[in-house]
């Protein structure tokens, strides 16, 4: 009897469009499973996901400005709600799986550092492998949760938290082969969430006014908040038109998730404007300077003590360096913080006192 639960669901999803991708179609999981008789295997994924250490974590982790002081800055975790808002909009006006975007959406940012991006770039710097959050957020889904075990997600899922990272020059992100359109949509709504909300954090600290935004990006997105994301997600829905399956594709047209010419170069304007204005002078201000000096402390540290990094880290028998950034990178900025501090009294002085 429950079975037909998931049974009724699947047969909705063949109303999708030709190009979604079916739940009852996946590739699978790396350890086969016996199927949920209430949710289809996506929605299973969707779930894991929340229920995660690394997502709960997400709430005290930095989106842009480090330890601030004030309760309406956006942290990973409310970045990654709108990112799921975003996608799920955009899936459902073009036919595409809901649950499949929604999945890799909440899973996207799992693996990122404390303190942003600038966590992000000194593990990079550090590390002898580098490091990038998206990669490292495959990592935790496969290896680190539940305690060495993984989530045991579907291929699609993972191939999407994989490759939601955009090139700086561009907001669409460089185009890959044989990603999903669900992928490709929650790579495009990550940066429309993240370049909005950035904004909205930049006034609020008081390093930018609505005036101050490009003109040529005020005319074609709008002047508001809202009217730019309403100008984003109504332009990728109309340019990605292909995608509902509701015509078939004209000779030579690719399949894919777009923006008209129009709104993407106002979008990446306004993007390269908030990396000159926003995200380059937060990293190099002393804020940046001194979350930097807390990660290359605890890599230091932990590299050099590998006995005290927690027991679910050695349960690869990994080189010490692979650990210290696997432990460091699931840390939130005050759980970082206070250990720093606990080793080295008077390490974090400057950033327990700082706010924007």
């Amino acid at each position: 009897m429950l079975e037909e639960v998931r049974q009724r669901l699947e047969l909705r999803e063949r109303s999708l469009s030709p190009f979604a991708v079916k739940a009852r179609e996946s590739r699978g999981r790396v350890a086969p499973e016996e199927p949920s008789p209430l949710r289809t295997e996506f929605q299973r994924d969707r779930d894991r996901i929340i229920h995660s250490n690394a997502f709960r974590r997400l709430k005290h982790k930095t989106q842009v400005f480090i330890a601030p002081a004030g309760d309406h800055y956006v942290t990973r975790l409310t970045h990654t709600l709108e990112v799921a808002q975003i996608g799920r909009t955009i899936a459902r006006a073009l036919n595409l799986n809901e649950d499949l975007v929604e999945a890799i959406a909440l899973g996207h940012d799992l693996g990122h550092t404390p303190f942003g991006h600038v966590g992000e770039e000194e593990l990079n710097r550090l590390h002898p492998e580098g490091f990038q959050h998206a990669s490292q957020s495959v990592r935790v889904v496969e290896h680190l949760e539940k305690n060495g075990q993984g989530l045991n997600l579907t291929w699609e899922v993972r191939e999407g938290i994989g490759a939601h990272s955009k090139p700086r020059e561009d907001l669409m992100g460089a185009p890959k082969d044989n990603i999903t359109l669900e992928a490709q949509v929650c790579r495009i709504s990550d940066a429309v969430a993240y370049l909005n909300h950035d904004i909205g954090d930049a006034i609020r600290a008081g390093l930018l006014s609505e005036e101050d935004l490009p003109t040529e990006c005020k005319r074609v997105l709008g002047t508001r908040h809202s009217q730019r994301i309403d100008t984003m997600v109504t332009d990728i829905v109309e340019s990605s038109w292909s995608a509902t399956g509701a015509a078939p594709p004209r000779d030579g047209e690719e399949v894919t998730i777009a923006m008209s010419t129009r709104v993407r170069q106002a979008a990446n304007t306004l993007r390269g404007f908030m990396f000159h204005r926003v995200y380059l002078p937060a990293g190099e201000g002393e804020p940046g300077q001194q979350a930097r000096a807390v990660v290359g402390f605890l890599y230091d540290h932990f590299n050099s003590h590998p006995e005290e990094i927690p027991q679910e880290y050695h349960i690869r028998e990994e080189p010490a360096p692979r650990m210290a950034v696997d432990y460091i990178s699931g840390m939130t900025d005050h759980f970082a913080l206070r250990l720093a501090e606990r080793i080295q009294p008077g390490i974090t002085a400057g950033l327990a006192s700082w706010q924007p």
